[in-house]
C-alpha cells in the first residue's frame, strides 16, 4: 500500500502564477522523488507602481514515501 506525504512551500516568479507553480514543482524535485501532484492552495501578487511585479503561490506537493 503506498504511503504519500505532502509538503506547503511557496514560490514566486515575474511572469506569471503558472510559471511560479513550474517553479515550485521543478525546486522540490531537486530533492524530493516520486512527486505525483500540486495542489495550489493560494496565490497573491506582489505591486509596485500599479504593476504586478511578482507573482506568489503557496503549492502543496504530494509525493510517495512509500510503495
Amino acid at each position: 500500500m503506498p504511503v504519500f506525504k505532502v509538503i506547503e512551500i511557496m514560490a514566486s516568479s515575474p511572469k506569471s502564477w503558472e510559471d511560479a507553480t513550474i517553479i515550485a514543482v521543478k525546486t522540490a524535485g531537486e530533492t524530493l522523488k516520486g512527486i505525483c501532484s500540486v495542489y495550489i492552495h493560494h496565490m497573491s501578487a506582489q505591486v509596485e507602481n500599479n504593476k504586478i511585479s511578482e507573482y506568489r503561490v503557496n503549492a502543496k506537493i504530494t509525493f510517495e514515501v512509500l510503495n
